[in-house]
C-alpha cells in the first residue's frame, strides 16, 4: 500500500464527513487546475489576469492553488477575461 492509500485511510477513521470534505477540496483543486490551464492558454500572467479583474495576483494565485473559495459572479469573471463567452457546470 503506498503512502497516500495509507494517509487516506488514516484520515478517514478521523476526520468527522472525511468523504464530503474529501469531495469538496477536489471538486476546488480541479476547478483551480482548470483556470490556471485556461490563463496559461490564453498567454496571460497572474498579474494581467488580477489587473483584467481588478484584484490582486495574489488573490489569482490563491484560486489557482485551490485555497480561495469563488463565486459563481467571480467565475464569469475570470471566463470573460479569459475570452470565453461561457462556463458549463455540471452535477455528476
Amino acid at each position: 500500500m503506498n503512502d497516500i492509500s495509507t494517509l487516506e485511510k488514516k484520515l478517514r477513521k478521523n476526520i468527522k464527513d472525511f468523504d464530503k470534505k474529501y469531495s469538496a477540496a477536489k471538486t476546488r483543486l480541479e476547478l483551480a487546475i482548470q483556470i490556471a490551464q485556461e490563463r496559461e492558454k490564453a498567454g496571460i500572467s497572474q498579474k494581467e489576469l488580477a489587473l483584467k479583474l481588478q484584484t490582486t495576483q495574489s488573490v489569482i494565485s490563491r484560486i489557482e492553488n485551490g485555497r480561495q473559495n469563488i463565486s459563481l459572479d467571480m467565475l464569469q469573471r475570470i471566463a470573460e477575461a479569459l475570452g470565453k463567452k461561457h462556463i458549463q457546470i455540471a452535477f455528476r
